[in-house]
């Protein structure tokens, strides 16, 4: 057998979540779930591989994604594919492909990791998991306004919507992103020595990008640099003044950046990012956009659309670092401990267990494997501190007898078989709703 001088360590940029990490994430994964049913919004579900030339044609060849994050990978019949860097292009093949689009509207809603070879830091991982949203079929702002809503609904009931604001602007058609550029990149030339590395890189391939660059001096520079919002069509102008209209009717706060764009080349008109300042520097949480002409450039017939995806990672950093919320200091602990003393009690202790389950499926109940005396049992039992120890001698199993015993009070008794339920329901103030019975 071989030997190996070190154990095999997790990818750079690629975490595990431990069962302590988990409680938090499946906390909010049920929180946004929750939110877009209550909307309307149906889950829908694709593989985290795709075609390459996928994303090659829906995000633009010359942005940075395609040009130095994707993890991109031969297979045994000289297939090329890539991990997914990013969710939107799956969802619109998997709606083609499966005729979802023809004629209908769709509102969907996934979950899952994303895939991007970039330099690891707080907050930006290599693998990342988002939770998204799509509403296909819809042209008017009213949609727009609708997934804004849905997003400060989940920060709301997140706790964090106070340390989050709404930046909102309008990049307009392809023909005056056009127009734009010309006079973009006629600015930048001249400013050439106030320019680094990465916005001389991106000055003729993709000069938009340069204006949410981080450096100070170009920030200071783009002060003076044309505004999009100048050449924007009519119909674009249009859309986005009847949004900033409907958010204001409806109370929700933002403000118009006019260096906000989108890294991706699919986006047109409405583009919004939440950001906040309470993680040292400033960090998008979610971002989002039109892409009215995804669907078309992708197969399909021309279906006006609208996204976003929140960043859970960024989201648990963010909940962590405000620690307002109890679920982040919540141990995984379980209710009731099933003690068995005895190769006949064993057999009745899980039988009993499982009707209990059944009567009461919220309860987290575990029952001791592996035999040993009373005292060891306990000792594992305390491991995961439960309010309730079961405990069935020989004699209990016999009699269909269990002892209940209240670790807090120190008291104990002695129930009937078909009387455990009721009393443990009663004890631990369980409420037998509409999901105890699923």
């Amino acid at each position: 057998m071989l030997k190996y001088d070190k154990n095999i360590q997790s990818i750079r940029g690629m975490h595990d979540y431990l069962p302590k990490d988990t409680v938090i994430w499946r906390y909010i994964e049920n929180i946004l779930i929750t939110i877009l049913d209550s909307y309307g919004y149906n889950e829908i579900r694709f593989p985290i591989i795709e075609d390459t030339n996928l994303f090659k044609r829906s995000i633009g060849e010359m942005t940075d994604v395609i040009e130095k994050e994707m993890y991109n990978f031969t297979d045994r019949n000289e297939n090329n594919l890539t991990l997914r860097p990013e969710g939107t292009s799956g969802c619109v093949r998997a709606g083609i492909e499966n005729g979802l689009f023809y004629h209908q509207e769709q509102r969907l809603w996934y979950l899952g990791p994303m895939f991007r070879y970039e330099r690891p830091q707080k907050g930006r991982y290599r693998q990342f998991h988002q939770f998204s949203a799509e509403a296909f079929g819809q042209i008017g702002p009213d949609i727009d306004a609708e997934l804004i809503l849905i997003t400060a609904r989940c920060w709301e009931k997140l706790g964090i919507n106070h340390h989050l604001s709404l930046e909102l602007n309008s990049i307009g058609s392809l023909s005056s992103r056009i127009s734009y550029r010309i006079k973009l990149i006629d600015f930048l030339e001249k400013n050439l020595s106030n320019l680094d590395h990465n916005a001389l890189r991106r000055l003729y391939s993709n000069p938009l990008r340069i204006l949410d660059t981080k450096n100070t001096k170009t920030k200071e520079l783009l002060l003076n640099a044309p505004i999009l919002s100048d050449y924007l069509d009519d119909d674009s102008r249009v859309h986005f003044s009847e949004l900033c209209q409907l958010l204001n009717f409806l109370g929700v706060s933002y403000t118009v950046n006019p260096h906000l764009v989108r890294g991706l080349d699919y986006y047109n008109k409405t583009v919004f990012e939440w950001v906040t300042d309470s993680l040292g520097v400033k960090k998008t949480i979610c971002a989002g956009g039109r892409y009215d002409q995804l669907v078309r450039e992708l197969g399909g017939h021309s279906v006006p659309a609208i996204g976003f995806s929140i960043g859970l990672e960024r989201v648990i950093l963010l909940m962590q670092e405000i620690n307002n919320n109890p679920i982040l200091n919540k141990n995984i602990y379980v209710d009731v401990y099933l003690i068995s003393i005895g190769n006949n009690s064993r057999k009745h202790a899980m039988l009993l267990s499982e009707n209990i389950r059944s009567t009461l499926p919220s309860l987290r109940l575990m029952v001791h494997h592996g035999g040993g005396n009373i005292k060891k049992q306990f000792y594992c039992a305390n491991k995961h501190k439960p309010q309730i120890v079961l405990i069935m001698h020989e004699k209990n199993a016999l009699e269909k007898t269990i002892i209940l015993k209240h670790l807090q009070s120190k008291t104990q008794e002695i129930l009937k078989h078909d009387e455990v339920s009721e009393r443990l329901k009663h004890i631990l103030h369980i409420t037998c709703n509409s999901t105890d019975n699923q």
